[in-house]
């Protein structure tokens, strides 16, 4: 006798189906059953996934419009101008140098001990560039070369290396 191939599964969200195992070989039939007996069916986790995607996307979109209204309160605060660019690119952008700066002076005034006039200094030289494309293309510069970046920003006018902004 031939060991079946067409399974009734019960699986784990109380739906029945019957798969066909015949594409598996014949001693792998059963385990793989036990197995999909302990999923959702197709159906349920196709729901289950669509559902989840969504929550992802509702919760990054959430995220990004908080980080948006803190660092626009930032940029206000601290008198940087307003960027330049596609209005995608100045959202991002302005979220960018909010984080670097932030960052820099976590990293140079609180725990490196460089005197607030000699920051000033640093956020009056961030204050000439109003490119969001640089600054996005900063995102994920080290703190500490925060004063080298936006020398080597001062001495040229280089398109963007984003072709997005």
């Amino acid at each position: 006798m031939a060991v079946k191939t067409i399974w009734n599964i019960s699986h784990a969200c109380g739906h029945e189906s019957k798969r066909d195992l015949g594409d598996r070989p014949a001693d792998r039939r059963a385990g793989f059953a036990d197995w999909l007996a302990g999923q959702d069916c197709t159906d349920c986790w196709r729901t289950a996934k669509d559902s989840d995607e969504a929550g992802k996307a509702a919760w990054l979109k959430a995220r990004r419009a908080a980080e948006q209204t803190e660092s626009d309160a930032w940029s206000e605060q601290y008198r940087m101008p307003p960027l330049e660019g596609t209005e995608r690119g100045v959202a991002w952008g302005v979220r960018c140098r909010h984080q670097l700066l932030a960052a820099a002076y976590t990293t140079l005034v609180l725990e490196g001990g460089l005197a607030e006039a000699a920051w000033e200094q640093i956020e009056d030289r961030a204050r000439t560039v109003t490119r969001a494309g640089w600054w996005i293309d900063q995102r994920t510069a080290e703190p500490d070369d925060l004063e080298e970046l936006l020398e080597a920003a001062a001495d040229t006018d280089r398109p963007t290396e984003n072709p997005f902004v």
